[in-house]
């Protein structure tokens, strides 16, 4: 007990009072338990066992509940209560305060819910020692501009309930106003409307894609779910669902489950199967385009997750595709999704359908608390849109910035940016951005307005003791992702030992794409790690053709593939970097070098999905091995005329691919897929024909033959 102080005892009716009026509203409210630590549980251990709790959670150290009802959850398994409801939440943030679990709890609460925040006054939250920073390496003695950001918030919100412990200030309850009826749970009317179009597009002409997009909590999942049934009871046969992992898509089959009632023949983890012999099946995305499985309907959950290049294949693959992606949630948002995905819709499928959900399904229109999650965490931060004559792109200033010394507006239209850039974008990033003392930022700004932003960290500089273990593989520290992983790669200590300065994000504008902006930004950056004495810029991104490209164009070169595809989004992520000085250039020299001695015999065993128009632009950046000999050229010539087995000939045709000019040449080449697929990658006849790319065997090695005549012949010389 601190300094032998007592707390107040709760007025319990006028708590009960409260979680009645909350529920008949459909609202929910934040109460905020300031001060001492044990003051905080005595208060709630005295509240807690005298008002209504119905699935209440505790998140804080398992063995320290304040009411034995609470289940005990650990903020990192948060998604696990995604699509589920609770009463009551309290928070123990003495415990730690990861802001992705905080944002995806709050989620949770049904109309009439509490959330308690257990903390320090706000006053003191720029200082206080969250034992969560320690994960994210923001666990130093500088103020956190983040907690101070929001208490600032909370401080401002008259909807947040304080209870001041140590304080003679007395608890403010609400006045809840009078509402003309009793809020409940049921369909809205906006869902109702998205089943009804689901139903009708799902039954109606080919080649008319639907999009629907949502806040977290309006019931999407749901309504796929229902639509799906009603679909498949109307006649269709066979309905496939996607996502980027099977939990996107727990609520989808709960709903079509129950909506087809006795009409299930049988359920299993991936597939419903009813009586009528139709069908509703989930397939990871890339399972989905290997097997490309006959389907009148393929429903894509959480589309922003998916890269815009498999959605594509995904659309032109079926005759009805919806799409369908949370607008503004804990864990990234669709908004950028929306926007990179138009141009393909609007050029392959002009009669796409969109559709919005606005309306909350477990609280009402009026509830306080999601404002308030949204303001603590930016979900809802956006870029004010505009147009920008291209003429003005020269007035554009490129500056250094400091987001946690920005405005409240400047710092939503910056991360609002972010957000519409990159799907991953979350509250912890906001933290790390804000909090971090190795971040380094820099905008690009016309007449007072953000059009661009560039975030990025410095990392390395490990001991030399310390870098060869990580080399090694002995060790792997927290943090410093890129030196590390060139480090335990390439097997250079060095990558590790020097310090560079990681691109963590980058996004421009939709209105100021194209101009260079991107480009500019990146140039500062690089000139800023130089002053600042740095190795060199590098970045890591989920490999695509297009990032890849703008990557190369300012100067980066790439240094390494990962093995593992990303989860999310299946992309092998990609590593690029610009050497800023002599170290730094001899390291990438060697790195580089050892890629390409490596490339051939690392393709076909871990990279065989990649995308061919990516393998074939990192090829042609690699450095040049030698040609063919003679004996070589000799074989070439007669597999060209046709007389040499494709068999006999993989090991040449291989070799060909870090030639001099041959990667530049057969980037343009109209075979390009073909033999990525076929001679880098190692694909089998039956899977090139899957793909579309060769009609069997004699007609791939014939297109491939004639590649190779009319290289021999017209080609770079070899």
């Amino acid at each position: 007990m601190a300094s032998g102080t007592v707390a107040p005892t709760p007025d319990a009716a006028a708590w009960r009072s409260l979680q009645t009026g909350l529920t008949s509203a459909g609202e929910r409210r934040m109460v905020l338990v300031e001060g001492a630590r044990d003051l905080a549980m005595q208060w709630l251990q005295t509240l807690l066992p005298v008002i209504e709790l119905e699935g209440g959670l505790w998140v804080g150290a398992a063995d320290d509940t304040p009411d034995d009802r609470l289940t005990g959850i650990d903020p990192a398994k948060a998604r696990q209560w995604l699509g589920r409801e609770t009463s009551l939440i309290v928070w123990d943030g003495w415990h730690g305060n990861p802001p992705d679990a905080l944002a995806a709890l709050s989620g949770t609460l049904k109309a009439g819910g509490l959330l308690f925040w257990m903390m320090p006054s706000p006053e003191a939250w720029g200082h206080f020692a969250d034992p969560d920073y320690s994960r994210t390496g923001l666990d130093h003695d500088q103020i956190h501009p983040f907690a101070e950001r929001m208490a600032g918030v909370l401080e401002a919100d008259s909807s947040v309930i304080r209870v001041k412990l140590g304080s003679s200030e007395a608890t403010q309850l609400p006045e809840l106003p009078t509402r003309a009826s009793e809020f409940t749970v049921a369909t809205t009317a906006d869902q109702q409307g998205l089943i009804r179009k689901l139903v009708a597009f799902g039954l109606g002409r080919r080649r008319r894609p639907l999009v629907v997009t949502a806040d977290r909590g309006r019931g999407k999942s749901a309504a796929l779910g229902i639509a799906a049934a009603q679909i498949l009871q109307q006649g269709r046969r066979q309905i496939l669902v996607t996502a980027p992992s099977r939990n996107n898509v727990n609520t989808l089959f709960a709903h079509a489950l129950e909506s087809l009632g006795t009409d299930v023949l049988k359920a299993r983890d991936n597939r419903i199967d009813i009586v009528s012999g139709a069908q509703l099946r989930f397939l990871p995305i890339r399972d989905l385009l290997r097997e490309k499985p006959e389907a009148e309907v393929v429903l894509v959950d959480e589309a922003a997750a998916i890269p815009v290049s498999l959605l594509k294949r995904v659309l032109l693959g079926w005759p009805r595709v919806a799409f369908a992606s949370t607008v503004h949630g804990y864990e990234g948002a669709g908004r950028g999704f929306a926007i990179r995905f138009r141009r393909v819709l609007d050029e392959k499928t002009p009669q796409w359908q969109s559709h919005t959900l606005s309306q909350p399904v477990r609280w009402a229109d009026g509830d306080l608390l999601e404002p308030l999650i949204s303001r603590l965490f930016l979900l809802g931060a956006e870029h004010s849109s505009g147009t920008l004559p291209e003429a003005l792109a020269g007035e554009v200033t490129i500056e250094p910035w400091k987001p946690a010394q920005a405005s409240e507006a400047e710092l939503a239209e910056a991360f609002g940016l972010l957000v519409d850039a990159h799907y991953r974008t979350t509250p912890a990033d906001l933290r790390q951005w804000l909090d971090d003392p190795a971040a380094r930022s820099w905008r690009a700004v016309i007449g007072g307005k953000t059009l661009g932003v560039l975030w990025g960290a410095v990392e390395g500089g490990l001991s030399k003791e310390l870098a060869e273990q990580v080399a090694s593989g002995k060790r792997r520290l927290r943090g410093h992702l890129l030196p590390q992983s060139l480090a335990s790669h390439s097997g250079f200590s060095q990558a590790a030992s020097q310090r560079g300065l990681r691109i963590i994000r980058i996004a421009v504008t939709a209105q100021a794409r194209r101009l260079g902006i991107g480009r500019s930004l990146v140039a500062a950056a690089i000139a800023g790690a130089d002053r600042e004495g740095l190795d060199f810029t590098g970045t890591s991104f989920g490999g695509s053709s297009e990032l890849h490209t703008f990557w190369a164009s300012c100067g980066l070169q790439t240094v390494r593939i990962g093995l593992q595809q990303e989860a999310t989004s299946g992309e092998y992520p990609v590593q690029m970097v610009f050497a800023c000085g002599a170290e730094g250039v001899s390291l990438v020299k060697q790195v580089r070098a050892r890629l390409a001695q490596h490339w051939l015999v690392l393709v076909p065993l871990n990279w065989k999905d990649l995308e061919p128009e990516l393998l074939v632009d990192i090829a042609s950046g690699l450095p040049s091995q030698c040609g063919p000999d003679a004996a070589d050229i000799r074989d070439l010539q007669n597999f060209g005329e046709g007389y040499r087995g494709f068999q006999l000939m993989i090991p040449v045709l291989r070799d060909l691919n870090l030639a001099p000019g041959f990667a530049h040449w057969l980037r343009v080449h109209t075979e390009a897929g073909l033999w990525c697929r076929a001679v880098l990658q190692g694909w089998s006849w039956p899977e090139l024909q899957r793909e579309g790319l060769c009609s069997g065997q004699r007609d791939g090695e014939g297109r491939l033959r004639a590649l190779v005549g009319e290289l021999l012949q017209n080609g770079p010389e070899l």
